[in-house]
């Protein structure tokens, strides 16, 4: 086994260094996402606003925006209120908790530049916060719309990956494999994949290409289950699951594919660390005919659903 590692050809491409000892952790974490942290600039120089908001969990991006809205209200409310609501037109003067109330709605009518009408600003300090507050809005608006825009047509893959990469018999040994499945009713297009496995070898991170079944399908529209054969080619080749797990193997898949509603090409990326790999397992079917029979239903809650097997005799004997 050893000297077939030593005919294999590292790529030098992965963007990841070579020396083990300066990486830790996977190189991708399962999302997708690259599992750096940056150090030695400021964190506001080192974020990029804009793609945090485009990448923001739907729940966050809306929060975020909801507690901006509500804290400058906030904040504007004070204001009128340090002036005096006496100079808002329309206000009846109470107690300083309604008077706050008040001062608060007023700030919001301005900001968005609804302006019911029934409450004014006199003086010249008051029409003077009112001013600037209402530009304020016009520019958060805009700013706004700009990201709700960005996140609407921003080009997406729409693909879900399987928990569990698999290594499961394959033809007269075994394949390392793994699916996924578009989940949104978008078209996928001459779609790509690329596997490359990192493997941690005196003291080094080396990456080789693992060669796939299939490496480009016309319409990825149903699940596509790739597949890796571990042949004497394979960098897998002589290991088992225990032999992976000391290597600190993971397996980075990268995934391109052209989109029709987009018109543009999308990307995807996940990764499989050893602790994702089962051996001795197989998919089961996560698509079929309907009862009609007219039409095929892919059901995405089957794209984890794999079932134990017994591998080949000689691969296990190896």
């Amino acid at each position: 086994m050893a000297n077939q590692k030593q005919n294999l050809t590292s790529e030098l491409t992965t963007g990841f260094g070579e020396r083990s000892n300066q990486s830790g952790g996977r190189f991708y974490r399962k999302d997708g996402k690259v599992n750096v942290v940056r150090k030695g600039v400021g964190f506001f120089d080192r974020l990029s606003w804009y793609h945090t908001m485009l990448e923001l969990p739907r729940w966050k991006f809306w929060l975020i925006l909801l507690m901006t809205y509500i804290v400058v209200n906030c904040l504007f409310a004070f204001v009128y209120f340090g002036i005096g609501v006496e100079h808002l037109d329309g206000i009846e003067k109470g107690k300083p908790l309604y008077n706050y109330i008040q001062a608060f709605f007023f700030s919001a009518q301005t900001f968005t530049t609804v302006g019911y009408g029934h409450v004014s600003p006199s003086g010249l300090t008051t029409s003077a916060v009112a001013t600037f507050e209402a530009f304020l809005g016009v520019l958060t608006l805009a700013l706004a719309s700009g990201l709700f825009y960005g996140r609407f047509s921003m080009p997406r893959s729409f693909l879900k990956f399987s928990d569990k990469a698999l290594i499961a018999p394959y033809k007269d040994g075994t394949a390392l494999m793994f699916r996924m499945a578009p989940y949104k009713n978008n078209h996928l297009m001459d779609a790509e994949v690329k596997m490359t496995i990192g493997l941690r070898q005196e003291d080094k991170n080396r990456f080789y290409t693992l060669n796939v079944e299939f490496s480009k399908i016309n319409s990825l529209v149903l699940n596509w289950t790739v597949v890796h054969p571990i042949t004497e080619e394979s960098p897998l080749y002589g290991m088992n699951l225990e032999d992976i797990k000391q290597s600190r193997a993971e397996i980075l898949v990268y995934i391109k594919a052209f989109d029709e509603g987009f018109a543009n090409t999308v990307v995807a990326r996940s990764s499989y660390a050893a602790e994702d790999i089962v051996e001795g397992a197989r998919f089961l079917p996560m698509y079929g005919p309907a009862p009609a029979g007219n039409y095929t239903i892919l059901d995405l809650g089957r794209l984890n659903a794999y079932e134990k097997v017994q591998l080949p005799v000689s691969v296990r004997q190896a």
